[in-house]
């Protein structure tokens, strides 16, 4: 959990230095998007970080003070955008003022989150925790060629941080289902549409969709499903690649769609493990039910007790729901 302790380093002022860095799935290393995010914040910091290499294993960060403004990075072409905007939010949120990011690089990428999730999901949740800030795709950078683009405005944060309680969804309102190519032919883009409405028969009246040509420099395809209900959102993914049929993209989003659907748990997998941060700085207790206790959620909230003053209490066994709860440690701007 490279970000987190990055992010939580550069708003506490306390270094670190971590070895045997294993920050990818395929391999130990840092990996393009974990090199820019550690540079993305001693940037805003004015700190100094060594080991910010692609595939190093030892990382060592002495971070300054954030700084608000207008900031430019770019990853590369298969790095993760969202990753590293994830990492340079908590900091300028912090920094006393108002910033403006701008960041190029892959904005689809498998196991990262892509920005529409970002702007659709984790944006709206933290915005209960009196967080806000703004996101707009300006062109779509699909894995391995990358070559996409976020500009994102982060307004300053009054802190502490109010507590997220979130035990219950509350009444389905809408689902929506958006299909997108780029430089392919739309009729994918159906297909892949047809194929996710087909497998979520059971909610055809809470359906909208829409099929997109969307602008980027390459070519590719996603599905992207948000299902919004009365006091959540939770959102689903899936990429297109070279060789996948359009209906297995589909059937991807809608399968990880009923995986959510059919729990209890308020929050999806993937936004329970993002506002732990968050719910650790806030100024109360916060408490929320996820669908699924992950490793990610485990090792993030490990590297959190070691940075904060917090302990985590979690309800439920691993690998299926439960409840999350954090006393916050009140935290105020440095």
């Amino acid at each position: 959990m490279l970000r987190t302790a990055l992010s939580l380093s550069s708003i506490t002022g306390a270094p670190f230095r971590i070895f045997n860095v294993r920050a990818g799935r395929e391999r130990p290393g840092l990996k393009p998007q974990h090199v820019l995010g550690a540079k993305a914040v001693a940037a805003i910091t004015g700190g100094k970080i060594k080991g910010a290499e692609p595939g190093s294993m030892i990382v060592e960060y002495l971070p300054g003070r954030p700084k608000p403004g207008r900031y430019s990075f770019f990853v590369g072409t298969a790095g993760s955008v969202g990753l590293v905007f994830q990492t340079v939010l908590l900091p300028l949120f912090l920094s006393g003022g108002q910033s403006e990011l701008s960041i190029s690089g892959g904005t689809h990428v498998p196991w990262c989150p892509a920005p529409d999730y970002l702007e659709e999901v984790f944006l709206p949740a933290i915005r209960h925790m009196g967080l806000k800030a703004g996101i707009d795709t300006t062109a779509r950078g699909y894995y391995p060629g990358g070559g996409g683009s976020i500009e994102a405005e982060i307004h300053p944060a009054q802190t502490p941080l109010v507590p997220l309680k979130m035990t219950g969804r509350g009444r389905l309102k809408k689902i929506r289902i958006t299909s997108a190519v780029s430089n392919l032919p739309l009729a994918i883009a159906e297909r892949q549409l047809k194929a996710a409405a087909g497998r979520l028969s059971d909610f055809s009246a809470q359906i909208q969709t829409e099929s997109i040509e969307a602008p980027a420099p390459g070519r590719g395809t996603y599905l992207f499903i948000l299902a919004e209900f009365e006091n959540i959102r939770a959102g689903f993914t899936a990429l297109g690649a070279r060789g996948k049929r359009a209906e297995t993209v589909g059937d991807e989003a809608a399968g990880e769609f009923l995986s959510y659907a059919y729990k209890e748990g308020a929050l999806d997998r993937h936004l329970s493990d993002q506002v732990l941060l968050y719910a650790a700085l806030s100024g109360g207790e916060s408490v929320f039910s996820t669908v699924e206790i992950t490793r990610h959620i485990l090792t993030n909230i490990h590297v959190i007790e070691k940075f904060l003053p917090v302990r985590f209490q979690i309800k439920g066994t691993p690998g299926e729901e439960g409840i999350i709860a954090v006393k916050g440690a009140s935290f105020l701007r440095r």
